[in-house]
């Protein structure tokens, strides 16, 4: 039975990072695999040797897994880069090593999940998952119903338009949202795309975690049945994909841009053919052939079509003369 795992997660497993961090290692040529660059792709079995950054990675190093959650004050930068000022793995100073699940503004606050299990992070973090958070959020001047409408039916933001979602106003210049998806800094684009400025952000729930009473810049380690409610929640991700084939989460990308081009495609070329193809058989035929991408050639093909009977034409009223000729020498 084969007992291989992708590298990024034998990785992953040994608390040493997330699987996409591994990724970028390995891509940065940082790891070694049994003495030999490892490539995206490449699987460890038991025996093997990985080394990341001259460093050697086993097995044995696998701690126990750890889940905090922790209520992040503004100014905090959620990075694992630790020369970065004001990281956040800094800030919380765990004794063993964790990563943050997601991220969380610097400007904003409220509840980030951190740990060591990369398993749950990935799956986690998966759009598909439709996984929610739900932020409190103020902003620089009174709502209305309308912002309200336009909040949860989408607004376009960098080249896409997000996602309908919960809104909830609680005040004048107060309002609760409900999010499936993460894009960059993306309530804050919504209100500034609405002529709203957000000053202030706060994440009080994440799936079945809310903040609660937990202090600002405080953190707790998540109980066994918030454990056990997140792993079952995320179940049902796709975990082969992201194991085996490192560049499954690029498909995802690719995909945003069809579904804009799909109303433009759709708008002109197919209410503008209909009618005519009502009108008669054949003209369709003619004027459908521009419309494939050669519109002067093939036209100009008719006029030579044209041409050629109307030459032939000429050409058998002059034939006669020639067989008169032939008559008259006969």
């Amino acid at each position: 039975m084969d007992q291989s795992i992708s590298l990024n997660k034998f990785i992953s497993d040994t608390g040493y990072c997330s699987r996409r961090e591994a990724d970028n290692l390995i891509t940065q040529g940082r790891v070694l695999l049994n003495d030999r660059p490892a490539a995206l792709g490449n699987r460890y079995k038991p025996g093997d040797t990985v080394e990341v950054d001259g460093s050697l990675i086993t097995a044995a190093k696998k701690e126990k897994r750890v889940y905090l959650a922790l209520n992040k004050p503004p100014g905090i930068t959620t990075t694992t880069e630790l020369h970065i000022k004001d990281n956040i793995i800094s800030f919380v100073n765990y004794p063993q090593r964790i990563f943050p699940i997601g991220r969380l503004d610097k400007d904003s606050e409220g509840l980030i999940f951190l740990t060591n299990d990369g398993d749950i992070i990935n799956k986690i973090l998966r759009a598909a998952n439709n996984h929610e958070k739900e932020y409190v959020v103020r902003v620089n001047k009174p709502i209305n119903p309308a912002f309200v409408q336009q909040m949860s039916q989408g607004v376009p933001i960098l080249d896409t338009r997000t996602l309908p979602c919960k809104v909830q106003m609680m005040g004048r210049q107060t309002f609760r949202i409900t999010l499936t998806q993460g894009l960059n800094r993306q309530i804050r684009r919504m209100c500034e795309y609405l002529g709203y400025t957000v000053v202030g952000l706060q994440r009080v729930r994440i799936m079945n975690v809310r903040l609660d009473k937990l202090p600002l810049g405080k953190w707790r380690h998540l109980s066994e049945a918030e454990i056990s409610f997140l792993k079952e929640s995320v179940a049902d991700s796709s975990k082969v994909r992201s194991e085996d084939n490192p560049s499954a989460p690029r498909k995802k990308a690719p995909a945003r841009t069809p579904a804009k081009d799909h109303p433009k495609t759709a708008f002109t070329p197919e209410t503008k053919p209909s009618p005519h193809k009502h009108k008669t058989t054949k003209p369709p035929a003619k004027d459908s052939k521009p419309r494939t991408g050669k519109p002067t050639e093939k036209p100009g093909k008719r006029e030579n079509a044209v041409q050629k009977p109307s030459q032939s034409r000429r050409g058998k009223p002059s034939s006669p003369p020639k067989n008169a000729g032939k008559r008259r020498r006969g």
